[in-house]
Order: structure tokens, then C-alpha cells, then sequence
């Protein structure tokens, strides 16, 4: 029997938007976006995180000071309240996505696992 991978992924995208956890997170965004304030608070947090995680991949070096202005950002992102809802629910989402990530990976891990032993 023949499983057609690709049919079975626009499936799993299916139920993860029919999720409470895409639910969630979809409302959480909506309420930060309607919120002109936790709008900017949020854009720049997710700014300078990009732009630190872009140095990451790059390998350039991150300064002592872009490391405060993170943490400046974090800190006023997360006294907004919307903005906190918003962080737990994608931090939730990401755990639902780790998850199928590992179930999906599970068959390469039986084979590449069993030349490890």
C-alpha cells in the first residue's frame, strides 16, 4: 500500500489549523494587532530578535549592548499582557509542532539509529 506523503501533510496542515492550540495563538495575535501600543512593543521585540538570530547564523559576533537591548525588549514585551498571552500560546504551539516534528522524524531516527549501534 502506497501512502502518498504529500496528501498526508496537507492533512496534518488541516488539523493543526483546526487545533485549539492554532485557535489560540490565532486570537492571541489578533489581540496584540488591534492594540496599536502591544502592536509596536511586539514588532520590535520580534525585530531584534531576527536580528540577532541572523547574526547567529552568520556567525558574527553579538555585542554586550545588543544583548541588553534584547533584554529590554523582552522585558517590556512581556509586562503587556496581550503580548505575555501571545508568548505562552506560541510557546505552547511550539511544543504541538516539536512533537510532530519528532513523530514525523521518528522513521529516518529507526534507520540512522540502528547504524549508531
Amino acid at each position: 500500500m502506497s501512502v502518498n506523503m504529500y496528501d498526508a501533510a496537507y492533512d496534518l496542515e488541516k488539523a493543526v489549523r483546526q487545533s485549539q492550540e492554532f485557535a489560540d495563538l490565532h486570537k492571541a495575535y489578533e489581540d496584540v494587532e488591534q492594540d496599536a501600543a502591544a502592536q509596536g512593543i511586539f514588532q520590535n521585540f520580534r525585530n531584534i530578535q531576527m536580528q540577532l538570530q541572523q547574526k547567529q547564523m552568520t556567525g558574527q559576533p553579538i555585542t554586550d549592548e545588543e544583548v541588553q537591548q534584547a533584554q529590554k525588549a523582552a522585558a517590556l514585551a512581556q509586562q503587556n499582557q496581550k503580548i505575555g498571552k501571545l508568548l505562552e500560546v506560541e510557546q505552547r504551539m511550539s511544543m504541538v509542532i516539536t512533537e510532530l516534528n519528532r513523530i514525523i522524524m521518528k522513521p529516518l531516527e529507526e534507520i540512522y539509529g540502528a547504524l549508531e549501534k
